[in-house]
């Protein structure tokens, strides 16, 4: 009987450093083949074209494959499966297959796919891998823990109740093999600590949790686990939604959510750093929860890639423009429902 091809699951919350874990698990990866299937909530595939076209071995344009037609767990079987087909069907099969989920997205149907008639045969889940923006925890955001819950407690009171964001966040632990707490550089050692405890009381008792800065988790760690997870879906329990194995369907508070692309042309601002600060206000100012893009600052020949979460936003160049990205920026703003458009746009259009 052949082997089954394994898949990893990762899943996170936005900005918790999904793509950027990526990113150091193929230039690590040593050779070994592997396919990478990129869920984005937004049209513009900001974390698929990071990773096309990056010059790692192992990481050739058509073994990235983008689907920006909604939350995966919500297109199973109208993109998720025909995808894994089609990646199964290729003269060279890849050695391993690795799924970034959109932030709001659930692992358990996802999950529960990979027992499809179509696929179960020739593919299976090695483990799911969810990733906490550890310093978002340990202030008191998108977290459902006591500890984390208790650093607001006092000064607002509406966090005595579910959200849709606490909502997805249980659900994505709940469906975890492997935790990581990504951007410990962030905590200190008490702060590191205290979470890393807190993690564990709430996961099953065979998950790991793991912290670890950039997203620098060894490949032997995150790729080989040999799980199987989707054979034990009874033990990795939605928190907050129920399924039957026959139900493809399902909703879970998508309208809770919206996103817009934003559009101007090169920007003004003195330097890639002045931008930041205008996005750093942008967030701070309108409940942004998730902020991406590309742009052209000035004269400069280099594309700028733009990463908000929160009050935290990195900037950087990362190759030079083509013809078709001078004189353009292009953002994805990610927020709760009702956002002001308006003045988002105003704001960062300056």
């Amino acid at each position: 009987m052949a082997t089954k091809i394994p898949a990893t699951v990762i899943t996170g919350f936005l900005g918790a450093g999904k793509t950027t874990m990526i990113r150091h698990m193929l230039q690590n990866a040593g050779g070994k083949r592997i396919a990478l299937i990129i869920n984005e909530f937004g049209d513009l595939g900001v974390d698929g074209e990071l990773l096309k076209g990056c010059g790692i071995e192992g990481c050739a344009d058509e073994d990235v494959v983008e689907l920006s037609n909604g939350c995966i767990c919500c297109t199973v079987a109208e993109d998720f499966v025909p995808t894994i087909e089609m990646l199964l069907a290729k003269d060279n099969p890849p050695d391993h297959i690795v799924i970034e989920t959109s932030g709001l997205a659930l692992p358990q149907p996802l999950v529960r796919a990979f027992n499809w008639p179509e696929i179960r045969s020739r593919v299976t889940v090695d483990g799911v891998v969810t990733v906490v923006d550890g310093a978002a925890m340990s202030e008191g955001r998108f977290a459902h823990n006591e500890a984390a819950i208790d650093l607001q407690r006092k000064g607002d009171d509406a966090l005595d109740h579910e959200t849709p964001l606490s909502e997805l966040f249980e659900d994505q632990l709940a469906c975890a093999d492997l935790i990581v707490i990504n951007k410990a550089d962030l905590l200190s050692k008490a702060q590191a600590d205290s979470l890393n405890a807190s993690l564990r009381a709430g996961a099953r008792d065979a998950v790991q949790v793991i912290r670890t800065e950039m997203g620098a988790v060894p490949v032997d760690v995150l790729l080989g686990q040999g799980i199987g997870s989707e054979e034990s879906m009874d033990v990795r329990h939605e928190v907050h939604h129920h399924h039957h194995d026959d139900d493809h369907e399902h909703s879970h508070g998508h309208d809770e959510f919206e996103t817009f692309q934003v559009s101007r042309g090169v920007i003004a601002d003195a330097d890639a750093d002045a931008f930041a600060r205008r996005v750093s206000n942008v967030m701070r100012d309108f409940n942004v929860l998730r902020l991406k893009g590309f742009a052209q600052v000035g004269t400069k020949p280099m594309r700028l890639v733009i990463q908000a979460v929160g009050p935290r936003v990195e900037v950087y160049f990362d190759r030079p423009l083509t013809a078709d990205e001078k004189g353009t920026c292009n953002l994805v703003v990610i927020g709760e429902a009702g956002l002001d458009r308006a003045g988002i746009e105003k704001a960062l259009l300056g």
